[in-house]
């Protein structure tokens, strides 16, 4: 039988004989990447004592290579297992500094492979006492290790790693520059942050969006302007985490800093394409689940919209004034005030001349019908007056139509 037919019969013992017996060094690799896909396999202590024995007395590296990326396939333990046995380390189940001294150890190995699969074991023991040997890894000759150590110091989010990490920003391999933005976006602190804004014109599409990505962290508007840029960007993944930034930035930002940041941002995307910018609003107020995410979006979008044509907008807005929380209302309501037209006053009419729905949302409807509403908008809240009872309604429709018969020639009733 071939190695394929041993894989689909699940046949490890098959595929440990070839591992261990075969001449032919493709053979082997193949055998050895086969055992990395046997996850849960009844014979799995076998698969990695196998796996163990051929990293150690192999003669081909890249037999090697294969079996170690295979033992990190495998998962955290077999990794843990064969770092301690290249250590000299008796491994004791549960003793995590065993595992931290086996993969610090593991980091200054002969084979790349090995020194990668140490950083991702660090990584996810969330190791401190590593970051400074990890920082030394920044240096190493072979980019994956450089990219895995750097994924590793910003999944145990240590500040120590920071100037590391921005040196690496200039690195000339973008898988690189990638994790280590990842990683200074995950450390979070000042100087983190504003590194990243170097990248927002790095090269690569994926270095951009993590660096924009990291954008919607700051507390200030250091990053307003590089955001308004990005929404031009020529990749639409960059453009949609662009604004989802801003959405995010508008949230962090303390309350006194915010209404200039809030005018600094209309006044920057005043000169963008609408559709760049609003679809992914759309999207974040419909899907959202913060409420001072899907607040800034409600209160964004009536500044973006010149008109009522985009009817997903108008439709969002519409339900986030039915469902969402007191202020995401009344910023959504606002919105549709600023926004107008037919097609958005016929909606709010329907809706609030509907008992089916709670009282704040129809309060809040009769407000913006109030700002917008035209004649026969009036004569419907008036007969809506005759028909309802309940007192938050027809305070806010008297208010609507007060405000109305000072355009339209209306009496309040």
């Amino acid at each position: 039988m071939s190695l394929y037919e041993y894989e689909r019969n699940g046949n490890a013992q098959e595929i440990i004989r070839t591992l261990n017996s075969s001449e032919n060094t493709n053979i082997r690799e193949r055998a050895a990447k086969l055992l990395g896909r046997f996850e849960e396999h009844d014979d799995r202590d076998d698969i990695i004592r196998a796996l163990i024995t051929t990293v150690n007395e192999d003669d081909s590296d890249a037999v090697v290579a294969v079996a170690v990326d295979s033992l990190n396939n495998l998962g955290q333990d077999a990794l843990t297992q064969l770092m301690a046995t290249m250590a000299d380390i008796e491994f004791e189940e549960g003793a995590e500094w065993v595992r931290a001294k086996a993969f610090m150890r593991g980091l200054s190995a002969d084979i790349p492979e090995l020194r990668m699969a140490a950083a991702n074991g660090l990584g996810e023991l969330g190791e401190g006492d590593a970051v400074p040997d990890l920082i030394e890894r920044f240096r190493d000759p072979d980019p994956r290790v450089r990219a895995r150590s750097a994924r590793a110091v910003g999944l145990i989010t240590d500040a120590r790693a920071t100037d590391g990490l921005e040196s690496l920003l200039s690195d000339s391999k973008p898988t690189v520059r990638l994790e280590a933005a990842e990683s200074l976006g995950r450390i979070g602190n000042r100087q983190a942050l504003s590194a990243l804004l170097q990248l927002y014109e790095d090269n690569d599409e994926r270095v951009r969006r993590i660096a924009v990505n990291g954008f919607g962290k700051f507390s200030n508007d250091s990053p307003v302007e590089y955001l308004v840029t990005s929404l031009a960007d020529d990749s639409a993944a960059v453009r949609r985490t662009a604004v989802f930034s801003l959405i995010e930035l508008l949230s962090n930002v303390p309350t006194e800093e915010s209404h200039e940041i809030r005018e600094t941002v209309v006044d920057r995307l005043a000169a963008t394409e609408d559709g760049t910018v609003v679809t992914p609003l759309v999207e974040i107020l419909e899907q959202g689940t913060q409420p001072s995410q899907r607040r800034n979006t409600a209160w964004l979008l009536g500044r973006v919209l010149d008109d009522e044509s985009n009817r997903d907008a108008v439709d969002a807005l519409l339900v986030a004034l039915e469902d969402g929380q007191q202020m995401t209302r009344q910023f959504a309501a606002t919105s549709l005030a600023e926004i107008g037209g037919t097609y958005a006053e016929a909606e709010l009419l329907s809706l609030a001349t509907n008992d089916e729905h709670d009282s704040e949302a129809r309060a809040q409807a009769l407000f913006t019908l109030g700002k917008i509403g035209d004649e026969e908008t009036a004569r419907e809240i008036e007969n809506l007056l005759d028909d309802t009872d309940d007192q938050e309604v027809r305070k806010r429709a008297f208010s609507a139509l007060s405000k109305l018969g000072g355009r339209t020639g209306n009496t309040s009733g």
